[in-house]
């Protein structure tokens, strides 16, 4: 069985021996009954006193005044169900293949459709530019090449004086 019934049945059980010891701690007082009300006894009451409380139950109390509701404007009920044919009516038919010529392009497309080379076949990717500008932050910066500029200059006669000094730089003594 269930986990659930034995919690509730647990739960049951305990609930009626709760009221059992409840009714058992109570001690019975005869004086005491349900029926009997808990208020001191009052004095008796009179003959008079009680024809005249019949006689204000018998008299009606002054009815209040109706408010009359203004009369209510009556609508003219139309049923516009009347008006309608029969729903099963046949419709007319008409062609409309031989009154348009859109219906005479698009045939003559889906037949050639299969002559026409494709999308696939018809674009290179090669054709196509799917660089993106997002990616340019990420690309390392080419640094300047100094010894390119220096073989330049070595190889230019005019430029004796660079190449001097650059041969003074590069030629250590110590």
């Amino acid at each position: 069985m269930d986990i659930q019934f034995w919690i509730w049945l647990i739960v049951i059980v305990i609930t009626l021996i709760a009221r059992a010891n409840k009714k058992k701690a109570q001690p019975f007082d005869p004086t005491q009954s349900d029926n009997v009300p808990s208020q001191p006894e009052s004095k008796p009451i009179s003959f008079e006193d009680l024809l005249r409380e019949i006689q204000a139950a018998k008299t009606p109390k002054p009815a209040k005044p109706v408010e009359i509701a203004p009369p209510q404007k009556k609508y003219d009920f139309v049923d516009y169900d009347d008006d309608l044919k029969d729903e099963v009516e046949e419709f007319e038919r008409v062609d409309y293949k031989s009154q348009d010529q859109i219906y005479d392009t698009y045939e003559r497309a889906k037949r050639e459709a299969f002559n026409r080379p494709s999308l696939e076949e018809t674009v290179k990717i090669e054709d196509t530019d799917t660089s993106f500008g997002q990616f340019k932050g990420y690309k390392k910066k080419e640094r300047e090449v100094r010894v390119n500029d220096y073989v330049k200059e070595l190889k230019n006669p005019t430029s004796f004086k660079k190449a001097f000094i650059l041969s003074e730089i590069l030629n250590k003594r110590y």
